[in-house]
């Protein structure tokens, strides 16, 4: 299961988008129906500077205040109700190059983020604002890159955010593996540890590290192996065992899958 800002980043990794106004408005307490009667025509990133508001698309509710953001909402009815005696907000609007079915549901859907309001995401907003009218294209290329620094900040922050609950329960998984590479583990044997079921601690640990707990292992196992058969003189059948393959054959499988050549390969290699 992919997390919220694995599946955006990735959105944003496949599907290239143009950038175009930036705003820093300042609204007063009330209701405001800019898009109440007719949709928006681009997503926006939001970052809420002051104050409190609410953005109602298509009647669903967010709740924005400093440190909150929202992104998509295109093709959004939108209707604001600003509770504090003014709401401040940074605007960046953008769309993708083209828009197919399968994409049409990313660029509608609100995704709520949070961000920090730190000194380097205020330099950011501010060089996007200086941008925003000018139209020469080196200036359009970098607005477009500082907007993509911007959503990584956001999206980096968001990880950390919903992460840092479970976050020493991780590192103590991740040093287990470290330390106890060589005997021989399972999901089951991790999660227990920690007295949780197996799928919950798996998916807990992939949104932590972005791969699963077992694969790490694998992968952590395989490293060493590559280090032992470079610096080394062992067999394969006892670097297999040095580190927690009792079997020679299925090792140099997997040492295979993950290097693209055979462990016998990269010896001869380094010789």
């Amino acid at each position: 299961m992919e997390s919220p800002y694995d599946e955006l980043a990735a959105y944003f990794l496949q599907v290239p988008i143009d950038v175009f106004g930036v705003y820093q408005t300042l609204i007063r307490t009330g209701v405001h129906q800019g898009h109440k009667h007719q949709p928006t025509t681009k997503c926006a990133m939001v970052i809420a500077l002051k104050g409190e508001a609410e953005f109602i698309y298509d009647g669903n509710k967010h709740v924005m205040y400093p440190g909150k953001a929202l992104l998509g909402g295109g093709n959004r009815h939108l209707e604001l109700m600003v509770h504090s005696a003014e709401f401040e907000y940074f605007l960046v609007h953008y769309l993708p190059v083209t828009i197919d079915r399968d994409e049409q549901a990313l660029v509608e859907k609100v995704s709520e983020l949070h961000i920090e309001l730190d000194a380097a995401l205020l330099q950011l907003m501010e060089q996007l604002r200086r941008l925003s009218t000018v139209l020469g294209n080196l200036e359009l290329l970098e607005k477009k890159t500082l907007f993509y620094r911007l959503l990584n900040k956001a999206l980096l922050h968001e990880r950390y955010q919903q992460n840092s609950d479970s976050q020493p329960m991780m590192d103590q998984t991740i040093g287990y593996i470290r330390h106890h590479y060589m005997e021989p583990i399972t999901l089951d044997s991790l999660a227990e540890q920690h007295g949780m079921k197996a799928k919950y601690f798996s998916h807990l640990f992939r949104k932590y590290t972005g791969i699963g707990p077992i694969n790490y292992l694998i992968q952590f196992r395989m490293n060493h192996a590559y280090e032992l058969l470079v610096a080394a003189d062992f067999s394969v059948r006892e670097i297999a065992r040095s580190v927690g393959y009792s079997d020679a054959y299925y090792f140099s499988r997997l040492f295979k899958k993950h290097y693209g050549m055979s462990p016998t390969a990269v010896k001869q290699l380094e010789k």
